[in-house]
């Protein structure tokens, strides 16, 4: 039989307990909140980069690096007669790993009107089928949207001959499934060492930064990522900035049917 004495300690033990957890959870709670509205009021006089304002249609990529996205700011923000309006997003990479933003990064681009692609983030070293296969498992592509993109930027100790023979896989693979051409993403430089002619008929979505102009590529191509340093509405961190490079009619042309 307990006390009374201890009955009492041990109830205000239990107390205590209970107001710790609740301050603590009252706590975490807080900073959730706290970072969902920094997240969501960021805000950025200016794009934080020289435009290549020659261009009519601009846009940027995101990945799990720029962590909660307030979509609706980025919609917003206009910079002189620059508004974006197309963003890509990374899905999946390798075999089995899918990024922890890419699913609400596909719906709330789409819920505020703004164009949306999903790209995969290539490894060299993995089997190309399997690589199409996860990203067809995780990107439902609709009326709309862009085509599906290949992200080739790296070798990992892979022979160009066979990162070509893969990535040629994935890109067939998903074309079959899609009924449409995907997008390559590389950099000019990577694209001359290891890919080229064999991969000419395909799309292409180019990497090449402090440029004026236009990337120094001998090629044709639809995007040009001009800067990975660029700052938007609603996004904490740095993002990447793209063109496209023709009219609006080409551009809708491109879109899924």
């Amino acid at each position: 039989m307990l006390s009374r004495k201890f009955k009492k300690q041990l109830k205000k033990g239990t107390y205590f307990i209970l107001a710790a957890a609740i301050l603590v959870t009252g706590g975490y709670l807080f900073l959730r909140w706290k970072n969902y509205r920094k997240i969501r009021f960021t805000r950025y006089p200016e794009f934080g980069i020289v435009m290549p304002e020659s261009y009519s249609i601009h846009g940027i990529d995101v990945s799990k690096y720029q962590d909660l996205i307030a979509w609706e700011e980025v919609k917003a923000m206009k910079v002189k007669n620059i508004q974006l309006g197309f963003a890509f997003m990374k899905a999946t990479e390798g075999i089995g790993n899918t990024d922890e933003r890419f699913n609400r990064n596909w719906k709330k681009a789409k819920d505020n009107g703004i164009i949306r692609g999903a790209y995969h983030f290539f490894i060299a070293s993995k089997d190309g089928r399997m690589q199409a296969e996860n990203f067809i498992d995780k990107v439902e592509l609709e009326t709309g949207d862009f085509p599906p993109v290949l992200d080739i930027e790296q070798l990992n100790g892979t022979p160009a001959s066979e990162l070509r023979k893969e990535a040629k896989e994935w890109l067939d693979v998903v074309e079959n499934y899609y009924h449409v051409k995907p997008i390559i993403y590389t950099n000019v430089d990577f694209y001359n060492r290891n890919l080229g002619s064999e991969f000419d008929s395909y799309p292409l979505w180019i990497a090449h930064y402090y440029q004026l102009q236009q990337p120094s590529i001998s090629r044709g191509w639809l995007f040009w990522q001009h800067s990975d340093e660029g700052r938007v509405n609603g996004i904490i961190n740095q993002v990447d900035f793209n063109v496209f490079n023709g009219d609006s009619s080409e551009f809708r042309n491109l879109l899924i049917r």
